[in-house]
């Protein structure tokens, strides 16, 4: 499959743009306007204003199956501290995960389908806003992502920095976490610190709460089963020589099995109720669940395999790597609708930037790359 210079080139000044004019999670008024006006200059039809600054384009051709192909297009609040020439220009706000390059491969794949026609069904090119934290994959849902477009399958990928340029990664199985986050409240008396007796400090609950949280995974769950129970942020106080009345933590669950994931919340919370109450102290915890694991449906990783070892080649396709304990919302649509989700490699000669690093810039040699898996997978999925 060739995909000709000019047009990579033309992904490659896309990409440079929106890396320029960042915009936060149901912020991205100018980049929804962006990928809305290329859309249409492709003859593309499109709708606006799904699950907020989503937009769909739809590229039908004749009849046949309907798949979806998702980009999200949200940036993070991170200062940049590169220096090149398509630097973000908006004060705290940058795109350090990769999704200006996602969205300008999305653009590229749809002008390429819409002047190579080598595929009998429907093809929808969904730009979903607010990936980071927010779930828009959830908001596009509930206002009909899927009751408005009907779809057979439905597809998502990531760049993957530790991942080789010119590879993807794809799992029969998982390929993120859940994620769920958690704050809980401790309820103490204060005193002056120098007489401790007289209250009940919840800094000292606190902290003996943190430490037994740890052994939920070290003790409870089998090693076979991996979860993460991070506590992210403990606050409390205002002096030195005052014990508070509460403290605040709050942090992170994750893990690749949702039977555990329901098991950490259930001992956490039983934690959070009957430790405390040894120091005087009461305990109260707000759960709040928010990714699911993001899971490849056997026939979709298949799907992804296939097509990938056409475009790259079978030495390009890694089936089993780990999966990462970062997580998605790609997986509240592959929980709808039969999907899968796939890394692609970004490591040149040089390793690439962290995720999320104020330092990382997308590779645009995985452009190519990414618009030659996209196009083998629609070509293949909806055969002639």
């Amino acid at each position: 499959m060739l995909i000709n210079k000019e047009l990579l080139e033309e992904i490659k000044q896309w990409r440079k743009l929106i890396h320029s004019q960042p915009e936060l999670g149901f912020n991205e008024l100018k980049t929804s306007a962006f990928i809305i006006q290329k859309l249409e200059s492709f003859g593309i039809d499109v709708h606006k204003g799904l699950g907020g600054t989503g937009v769909v384009g739809t590229l039908k051709n004749g009849e046949g199956p309907t798949i979806g192909l998702r980009a999200d297009i949200d940036a993070l609040p991170i200062e940049e501290k590169n220096n090149i020439e398509h630097k973000s220009t908006h004060a705290n706000c940058m795109h350090a995960c990769g999704h200006d390059g996602h969205t300008s491969i999305m653009l590229g794949v749809a002008k390429y389908l819409s002047e190579n026609k080598n595929f009998s069904g429907t093809v929808h090119f969904i730009f979903q806003p607010a990936e980071e934290v927010l779930g828009g994959a959830k908001k596009m849902i509930d206002d009909g992502l899927f009751e408005k477009f009907p779809m057979d399958e439905v597809y998502g990928l990531h760049n993957w920095p530790g991942l080789t340029l010119g590879e993807i990664a794809v799992n029969n199985g998982p390929m993120m976490a859940s994620f769920d986050t958690f704050e809980i409240t401790l309820t103490g008396k204060g005193t002056h610190a120098a007489m401790p007796h007289l209250g009940a400090d919840p800094i000292a609950a606190g902290a003996a709460l943190i430490t037994n949280i740890q052994s939920i995974i070290s003790r409870r769950i089998s090693p076979l089963k991996p979860g993460v129970i991070s506590v992210t942020q403990m606050n409390s106080g205002d002096t030195t020589n005052v014990i508070p009345d509460h403290a605040i933590l709050k942090g992170t669950v994750r893990s690749f099995d949702m039977d555990v994931r329901q098991s950490m919340q259930d001992m956490l919370t039983e934690m959070v109720t009957t430790l405390p109450p040894l120091y005087g102290v009461t305990g109260k915890i707000d759960y709040h669940i928010r990714y699911p694991v993001t899971t490849n449906n056997h026939d979709a990783y298949q799907a992804i395999k296939d097509a990938a070892v056409r475009a790259l080649g079978a030495d390009k396709v890694n089936t089993a790597v780990e999966p990462s304990m970062a997580s998605e919302d790609f997986s509240f649509m592959s929980q709808k609708v039969k999907g899968a989700y796939f890394w692609l490699g970004v490591d040149g000669q040089a390793p690439s930037k962290p995720l999320h690093n104020a330092r990382y810039d997308f590779n645009d040699n995985a452009i190519e790359v990414g618009v030659k898996v996209w196009v083998s997978l629609v070509e293949s999925q909806l055969s002639t």
